[in-house]
């Protein structure tokens, strides 16, 4: 048995650290902000649902391994309200090295509205590289 990549979108997310809180027990922790989200695709446009709170409340451990935990509220373009969560990792030793990392995350979604329940059905996995300030990420869902 294989996996099917089907793509469902290029999600462009830009973030903005707001808190360090150095080396806690768990690892580095990090609080960021996200300030802007565009998800852009065939069958889901989107967009990060303005005055909704949205972040990264990510740990870094002693060996680079970033593990993130990102929660927002998108608005479709016809005004359904999505809300993503997605962990993901990323290896920022490679950044303290001077190089960029790619991350790679693995997106759910819930809605009310029944024109993307399909959305709650469906496991999503992506791969995103810096653009600029921003994250741009590959989406696809997996079957």
């Amino acid at each position: 048995m294989s996996l099917e990549l089907i793509p469902l979108c290029i999600a462009t997310v830009t973030p903005i650290l707001v808190a360090d809180l150095g080396l806690a027990p768990a690892g580095r922790r990090l609080m960021v902000t996200i300030r802007q989200a565009d998800w852009e695709g065939e069958r889901f446009r989107a967009h990060l649902k303005e005055g909704v709170s949205a972040g990264d409340w990510m740990t870094v451990g002693a060996d680079g391994t970033a593990l993130m935990d990102v929660r927002l509220t998108l608005e479709t373009e016809d005004g359904a309200l999505v809300y993503v969560e997605y962990g993901g990792r990323r290896d920022f030793s490679q950044i303290y090295q001077g190089q960029d990392a790619p991350v790679y995350i693995a997106p759910c979604f819930e809605t009310s509205d029944e024109r993307y329940s399909w959305l709650n059905k469906i496991q999503a996995v992506g791969k995103g590289l810096a653009v600029g300030g921003s994250r741009v990420y590959e989406i696809y869902e997996v079957r």
